[in-house]
């Protein structure tokens, strides 16, 4: 049974993922803020596979 941390972080990764897409997908990308976002992703995809 999953706990309600690892299903929150699991919601968190797809909605920065979302955000991720979309920042991709626009005419002009903001770097910065696609870099972010990924450093974000990854610092939560690494707190599940601790658990």
């Amino acid at each position: 049974m999953e706990s309600s941390h690892i299903s929150a972080l699991k919601t968190k990764h797809a909605g920065i993922e979302a955000q991720l897409h979309d920042e991709l997908n626009r005419p002009e990308p903001d770097a910065a803020i696609i870099q972010t976002l990924k450093k974000k992703k990854l610092r939560i995809k690494e707190e599940l596979s601790a658990q």
